[in-house]
């Protein structure tokens, strides 16, 4: 028997050719139960991998953010918004979707706006096995409508070195730029949520 996504779960065709085959109900009910699972199953799957494949994104990127704020951003820590690391995973899936090798195929490069100057936080490359076929340059942005707080005034002088910052807050926007290495012509895709 052949499975397509326009079959119809246990239509007649499907009951007579078991019935052909000298099946009792009992097989039949367990053949026809299989592929009904398995129709939905390869979608399942999917989706499954993806939501992975985006946690695993999202992890790297908190990653990259927790190496860099002693060395590259001078501060103890670093707030993020809620799921911003999640929703900036989901756009990058959605950016390589197109790509030859998919994300596998991706150089992406993390910077940090802060007061219109980008700093370099890292460099990923997602599958040293491939060869790169685009990159993204992720832009977080700082949030500057927050201002200092009043635990950080008394840290500053007391704990901290000159240009030492308590804590740095991340905007919930950010920028991706999507360039692609195969076709110079195909020009560069700026994203600016």
């Amino acid at each position: 028997m052949v499975v397509t996504s326009t079959m119809k779960s246990k239509n007649s065709e499907c009951i007579s050719e078991l019935i052909d085959r000298r099946c009792d109900q009992a097989q039949i009910d367990e053949e026809l139960d299989y592929w009904d699972h398995g129709l939905i199953e390869p979608n399942l799957n999917g989706e499954v991998f993806e939501e992975r494949t985006c946690q695993h994104l999202a992890k790297m990127f908190e990653n990259c953010l927790s190496r860099a704020k002693k060395t590259k951003l001078h501060c103890s820590e670093v707030l993020v918004p809620e799921k911003l690391t999640s929703r900036i995973a989901r756009d990058v899936l959605r950016l390589s979707s197109g790509e030859p090798c998919g994300l596998r195929g991706c150089i992406l490069y993390i910077n940090l706006e802060v007061e219109n100057v980008c700093k370099k936080l890292d460099r990923i490359i997602y599958d040293s096995s491939v060869v790169p076929t685009f990159e993204l340059t992720l832009v977080f942005k700082q949030d500057s409508s927050a201002w200092p707080s009043l635990r950080d005034f008394f840290l500053i002088g007391a704990c901290f070195s000159p240009g030492f910052r308590h804590a740095l807050k991340l905007s919930p926007g950010f920028r991706l730029v999507k360039k692609k290495l195969y076709s110079p012509s195909a020009g560069t895709v700026v994203e600016e949520y």
